[in-house]
């Protein structure tokens, strides 16, 4: 059977079963190195170091060589939100395929605070929470690094 069709089979099974299809294809992966970096300080310095630090594991290890996802939870959701000033980076690092995860927990207090939900950047993930995320990739073999 075609290799495309066992994964979209197997992801449509995962789907009807409940589970998360992002952390299974995260699971999946053939990288060599798996690497997720924490983003929980709203300071713009860490922003783009951890946006940095995204980038230089591509272009060090290789693009298909290493798995990045970039966690926002806390003041660090500031990252994802709508109009934040690294919105093209953050483009440009979903272009290299990394992947970047809201805290949805982190999204109810904002809610709460402001008035209303945050706008996110349309290439954020929510997630039930950012530590959980964080948690459950480190199970599947991710290494974190906190900028």
């Amino acid at each position: 059977m075609n290799p495309l069709k066992v994964t979209a089979l197997f992801l449509s099974m995962a789907m009807l079963l409940g589970i998360n299809a992002t952390a299974v294809a995260a699971d999946r992966s053939m990288a060599d190195e798996k690497v997720v970096l924490q983003i929980s300080d709203p300071n713009p310095f860490k922003q783009t170091l951890v946006l940095n630090v995204a980038s230089n594991l591509k272009k060090l290890l290789g693009r298909d060589q290493v798995d990045v996802e970039i966690v926002a939870f806390g003041p660090g959701l500031r990252l994802l939100q709508e109009g934040n000033a690294n919105s093209g980076r953050i483009k440009g690092l979903v272009g290299q395929g990394v992947q970047f995860s809201a805290c949805e927990q982190t999204m109810k207090k904002m809610t709460k605070i402001l008035g209303e939900k945050p706008a996110l950047n349309s290439n954020a993930v929510v997630v039930t929470g950012g530590v959980t995320r964080i948690l459950a990739l480190q199970k599947q073999g991710y290494s974190l690094i906190k900028p």
